[in-house]
């Protein structure tokens, strides 16, 4: 019987997915949870190392080191023990694969969607082979939990909530500095109009300098050897 049913690859810092296993369950309450699980993603700095969220049908389980974490939904006859197992396996096989600098410049969502094959077959390996075959890794990770028991949540803090909505955490504004301005002096006055003035000057002899130019080819050549 399966009892893992989803499991992803996501960036803690900022919650984006860079892989995940094929979905094949479409159903309402299921689909429910995939948005639980992507509101969780945005969240997961929140909650270093391990936490699950339990509901009637459904949980989620998430282990988080570093800046990856790997989620998964199962079903709530999978043991604690069984689905943290099963995430470790994963975190490790991802990056084994894939280097630190890699994973930070990933810009678009399932940037290592090749790593999907890697994830059905351990996710296949925990859902078909006997508990029995991977009894040292079960027992390894029992006795982290009992050390370090994972942070539990409630519905509630899986919720699409606190503005966060369709995948974007929310924005914080804030208001834009405030500049003042200062009223313009006498001297800067002056400065201004002298400014125009050699400005205009300026103009003007360019304007005769280029008349003259026109009446007097030569003339401008020798100018300019004797400005040279």
């Amino acid at each position: 019987m399966s009892m893992i049913f989803f499991a992803c690859v996501v960036r803690v810092r900022d919650g984006l997915p860079l892989s995940a296993s094929t979905d094949f369950y479409h159903t309402q309450d299921f689909l429910e949870w995939r948005r639980r699980l992507k509101s969780l993603a945005l969240r997961l700095a929140q909650y270093p190392g391990r936490g699950s969220a339990e509901g009637r049908d459904f949980s989620i389980h998430f282990s988080s080191f570093g800046d990856v974490a790997c989620m998964a939904i199962c079903s709530c006859q999978c043991p604690a023990t069984m689905a943290f197992c099963f995430l470790e396996t994963l975190w490790w096989e991802f990056t084994a694969s894939y280097d630190t600098t890699c994973i930070g410049l990933a810009s678009r969502p399932y940037a290592f969607l090749e790593f999907d094959n890697i994830i059905q077959k351990v996710k296949w390996h925990f859902n078909y082979v006997s508990s029995s075959q991977m009894e040292s890794s079960l027992e390894k990770i029992q006795e982290e939990l009992k050390l370090q028991p994972p942070v539990v949540l409630t519905l509630e803090d899986t919720d699409v909530a606190n503005g966060v909505m369709n995948g974007h955490t929310p924005m914080h504004l804030e208001p834009a500095p405030n500049f003042r301005m200062e009223p313009v002096t006498a001297l800067g006055i002056l400065s201004l109009i002298l400014n125009i003035m050699c400005a205009a000057l300026n103009l003007i002899r360019g304007v005769h300098l280029a008349e003259h130019s026109l009446q007097d080819p030569g003339s401008w050549f020798c100018w300019l050897d004797q400005t040279s």
